[in-house]
């Protein structure tokens, strides 16, 4: 399995902070942002890893990761020409995928989970990695059944069907990049990752996990604390 991470975008809402920097590039605690993603995807056994950034910001990221031969894995990058959505970046990644599955992983994502087992048990279709929040309306929120099966999800809602957001960790089989093909721009002019895990829910191969540790993004100055917060726990129960 490969690994992708997303960072490209402008973190317009974390102005002046990403005036000058990519957003995956401020600190979080002990470290740049962007090692949290990175190390969640090393932990899980992922050797083979590409960065999606935009073309602004690419050279501070391979001066900061380089080969990834000090992480003990390889890295390359791929530049996201704009900002053209989550889905997009995965779609340009389908030459470094070689026919293989994809773990994507949001570059402000932190996770206290090891994904290693799901990694590992991963076999077809979708994963998707949900967690109950109190402002769903941010998220992709998931609506479920009796069983905890997916049914459907709806992007940023302003009335949400449950508290479950699909966090910014999903895998995937390789058909996602025949999925991608086909998806349209959307109102926002871009290629929604909602729109892709909804193709796989409808045709029931969605698998949903529910994550056990605490878990955030960094994308407003209030998440961004959060995340401060969770880096210093996982640190220290580390250390």
């Amino acid at each position: 399995m490969k690994g992708i991470i997303c960072a490209g975008g402008s973190g317009s809402r974390l102005h002046p902070l990403t005036l000058v920097t990519n957003k995956h590039l401020l600190a979080v605690y002990d470290k740049p942002m962007v090692f949290y993603p990175l190390f969640t995807l090393i932990e899980a056994g992922i050797k083979d890893i590409m960065i999606v950034c935009s073309n602004e910001h690419s050279g501070p990221f391979q001066k900061l990761l380089g080969s990834g031969a000090k992480f003990g894995v390889s890295i390359s990058f791929k530049v996201q020409d704009q900002a053209g959505g989550i889905a997009e970046a995965v779609g340009i990644c389908e030459s470094f995928a070689a026919g293989e599955s994809v773990a994507v992983i949001l570059g402000d994502n932190i996770y206290e989970d090891n994904f290693k087992k799901d990694v590992e048990e991963f076999k077809s279709g979708a994963s998707l990695f949900l967690k109950k929040v109190s402002d769903p309306e941010r998220f992709g929120v998931a609506e479920l059944d009796s069983s905890n099966r997916v049914i459907s999800i709806e992007e940023k809602p302003t009335l949400p069907k449950s508290d479950f957001a699909i966090t910014g960790f999903y895998i995937y089989d390789n058909s996602v990049f025949d999925v991608i093909r086909g998806l349209k721009y959307s109102g926002r002019n871009e290629l929604e990752i909602t729109d892709v895990n909804n193709h796989y829910v409808k045709n029931g191969s969605a698998n949903a996990c529910f994550i056990e540790g605490e878990w955030t993004d960094a994308g407003t100055f209030e998440s961004l604390y959060r995340a401060n917060s969770i880096a210093r726990k996982i640190t220290m129960n580390k250390s």
